[in-house]
């Protein structure tokens, strides 16, 4: 995998994927930004929900589910300190479908988190307490 992050201005960048995908990163005003974007650190739990939920999805459909959406709610703390890295992240599931039931979706998280999701995995071996829960919405 390759990306390349150009600067525009202030704090504001261009990160192109290896794919050919761009996104706009910024801070906020009081960072020097015109918030434009995302910070690069809400763009590693957008990349983190991103793979939880991919595996998820795929996992459920793979075993002929019927499933209809996957919402993926993500909190995070952080340290209080330079560098403020993540020290908790949780991720809430909110599978919809026909016919779903809880303890498949509880495996299809549990197979994301510690087999599947390479981002997860990778934060989780950095120190982060990383934590799931789901709820499962009959269509």
């Amino acid at each position: 995998m390759q990306a390349t992050i150009k600067w525009v201005d202030g704090v504001m960048f261009v990160g192109e994927s290896g794919s050919g995908h761009a996104v706009v990163m910024d801070g906020s005003p009081d960072h020097g930004g015109r918030n434009m974007g995302p910070r690069p650190m809400e763009m590693i739990l957008l990349g983190l929900g991103g793979c939880s939920s991919f595996d998820v999805v795929q996992i459920l459909q793979k075993g002929r589910n019927d499933i209809v959406n996957c919402v993926t709610e993500i909190a995070a703390e952080r340290v209080d300190a330079v560098p403020s890295v993540f020290s908790k992240i949780h991720l809430h599931f909110i599978v919809s479908g026909k016919g779903l039931k809880e303890s498949v979706v509880e495996r299809a998280v549990k197979l994301s988190a510690e087999k599947y999701c390479s981002a997860s995995i990778m934060l989780g071996k950095a120190g982060v307490e990383i934590t799931h829960d789901f709820e499962v919405i009959e269509i």
